[in-house]
């Protein structure tokens, strides 16, 4: 069985094919989110080699909307004309293969996104913290690995890592039962749809993960 995985959710790209065994083939760039045509190029070129896959995978961010949301749309056109099954995947899960590790990020609006991982597997809901409460998480959690995949200099213990596909295919191999189904929709940060304008007092609160 094949499984195709890929994430757009940051400014990398990347896409893996996987059988039982092993990786099959696999590429990243440098993703630039107002063209899509360097994942196409590289999803048509896995399919050509290798035939289409009975799996597909895609990271669920969080992270870039619109990267997340072509992915998606990809995924879910090829699933039209292959008859694979869809999953997906939170892309932070995909960051390292090791047994724990933490995940930070930009959530705008002067606020930053924290995850712990753990068996490779999210261990809390994310939580969105001002600078200053992140400095305190981070100060909290002793030597665990710290990644981002967005530029955070002021958190100078963050490493900075991008999700890989390859990754997504183990993930999505190992943890199958734990996959979103269909329908596949971005993590977002903060709820997506607001009717009436008002000030966000979403900081040091829980927010609930799809899938």
């Amino acid at each position: 069985m094949k499984l195709l995985a890929f994430d757009l959710s940051t400014r990398r790209g990347t896409i893996a094919l996987a059988n039982e065994k092993e990786i099959l083939d696999t590429s990243d760039w440098s993703n630039d989110r107002r063209s899509s045509a360097p994942f196409f190029a590289a999803l048509n070129n896995i399919i050509r080699e290798h035939g289409a896959p009975e799996t597909i995978v895609v990271g669920l961010g969080p992270g870039s909307y619109t990267g997340t949301r072509i992915a998606i749309s990809a995924a879910i056109g090829l699933q039209a004309t292959t008859g694979a099954a869809l999953g997906g995947i939170s892309s932070l899960c995909a960051i390292s293969d090791e047994s724990e590790f933490c995940v930070i990020g930009d959530a705008k609006r002067a606020s930053f996104f924290f995850a712990k991982i753990r068996g490779r597997l999210l261990a809390n809901d994310l939580e969105l913290l001002s600078e200053n409460e992140m400095n305190e998480r981070i100060s909290s959690i002793g030597t665990i690995p710290i990644y981002t995949s967005d530029d955070l200099p002021q958190f100078t213990s963050a490493k900075l890592r991008f999700p890989s596909a390859k990754l997504l295919c183990l993930q999505a191999q190992t943890f199958r039962q734990n996959l979103a189904r269909a329908p596949l929709a971005p993590i977002y940060l903060r709820e997506p749809h607001i009717t009436t304008p008002r000030t966000a007092q979403n900081d040091g609160k829980t927010l609930p993960l799809l899938g």
